[in-house]
């Protein structure tokens, strides 16, 4: 057995590396938040998988599938814009509970849809749209509550254990699906995710209120919106982060491919598109559980414009795989890992320099970008697949992503120099 002093270094070691689950056992409604976003996060990822897997049945086009990503950017966009006018002015528990009454219906609507057959195609549409705007309201109130919970200090640890979630559910989430859609049907995806949402609302019941803070004149209505916009004029450090995730999500997100490689490249059915969906969040989860040692980092400008790069190579080596499935889902892996840190320094960064009566607008930008990029990625990646090939979007996309990174670092020096502290 090794000695008591080498076990001493032993535990330190881990202890900079492993998570830290301080947040978790602090507060208590941050707690039982982070709970109910591991279920309803399950289900959206079921629906994600079956809203792909249904327009490629209904249609056959790669372009129709990436469509849904279309739609769901003017979803993104619309709810980030209205969410704006009202998202710092009133209690952020009430608009959270609005928000999973918001996911209620859009599912309800899918699972009607899956029940009755073949539903029109423009029906899916519609769902995905409503997700992905009610999503850009619930994400941004997220995101404004999690400072209020658990203090500044241990913000990095309470944004590493979200993606803990985000990441674990986007794992464990498309492999169930997929089987799951395989061997029984649409409509089970769909009713999980129902029920998840419903769990996620007496969860939400549970928390006490959060009013808004700070200024007594926070504006609401689109003056509202005007000024969160307004407050990006010339924080540069801010702009960076978010133009750096948005190279990277527009140009190397394949995700719409997922169902035409897996027969196509691969060979396989509904089974192998729920894996390449959850492969990056593999990479992902090892990424989260092993970020003990964010909060040491001082140049975190230059850890997202790294991170970026990294998530760049690995859907680059990704589509350059050929059919070795088991090699492409650890090229996945690497980019979700990549992923997964940019992330967390990007949140970090607007937590700690956005003050709390602009949080949740400014969440709601960070959002828009975030969750837009991906969607916007989904049509061109379908745009550019039907011109050339799959293979062609996949690789391009991630040469692009590192070229993109390389361009905000030259052109935005102020992220490279950014330190742990500093104005944005």
């Amino acid at each position: 057995m090794p000695e008591p002093d080498e076990r001493r270094r032993v535990r330190s070691a881990l202890g900079r590396v492993a998570i830290d689950v301080s947040p978790l056992r602090v507060s208590r409604d941050f707690r039982r938040l982070w709970i109910g976003l591991a279920i309803s996060e399950v289900g959206f990822h079921f629906t994600l998988v079956a809203t792909f897997i249904q327009i490629f049945r209904l249609t056959g086009s790669a372009a129709a599938v990436g469509l849904i990503g279309l739609v769901g950017l003017v979803g993104v966009v619309v709810g980030s814009v209205a969410g704006g006018t009202f998202i710092d002015s009133i209690d952020r528990r009430s608009t959270l509970l609005a928000c999973q009454i918001g996911f209620m219906v859009a599912s309800a609507t899918l699972l009607a849809g899956a029940v009755a057959g073949d539903p029109p195609v423009w029906i899916v549409y519609a769902a995905a749209a409503l997700i992905s705007g009610v999503s850009a309201i619930d994400s941004s109130v997220r995101q404004a509550i999690t400072p209020r919970l658990i203090g500044r200090q241990l913000l990095p640890a309470a944004l590493a254990l979200n993606q803990v979630v985000w990441n674990g559910t986007a794992l464990i989430g498309p492999a169930i699906a997929g089987v799951m859609i395989a061997r029984f049907d649409l409509s089970w995806a769909y009713g999980f995710d129902l029920a998840s949402y419903v769990a996620m609302f007496l969860v939400a019941l549970t928390i006490r209120s959060v009013p808004p803070e700070g200024r007594e004149d926070t504006r609401s209505g689109w003056g509202a919106v005007v000024e969160g916009f307004s407050y990006l004029r010339g924080r540069r450090v801010l702009q960076g982060t978010f133009v750096a995730d948005f190279v990277a999500m527009v140009f190397g997100m394949p995700r719409a491919l997922f169902p035409i490689l897996a027969v196509t490249q691969f060979g396989r059915g509904d089974e192998v598109v729920g894996l390449l969906f959850a492969a990056p969040a593999v990479g992902a989860l090892v990424g989260a559980v092993t970020a003990g040692w964010v909060g040491r980092v001082q140049h975190q400008g230059r850890a997202v414009l790294w991170a970026v790069a990294a998530w760049g190579a690995g859907i680059a080596a990704f589509g350059l795989v050929g059919s070795n499935l088991w090699l492409a889902i650890g090229c996945l892996a690497v980019a979700g890992a990549a992923d997964v840190i940019s992330a967390v320094f990007r949140s970090t960064i607007l937590q700690l320099t956005v003050p709390d009566s602009l949080r949740g607008r400014l969440s709601g930008i960070y959002f828009l970008v975030v969750s837009g990029g991906p969607r916007l990625g989904d049509f061109e990646a379908g745009l550019v697949a039907s011109a050339f090939s799959p293979t062609v979007s996949v690789v391009s996309g991630g040469i692009l992503c590192i070229l993109g990174a390389a361009a905000v670092a030259l052109f935005v020096p102020s992220l490279l120099r950014y330190r742990t502290g500093d104005p944005a």
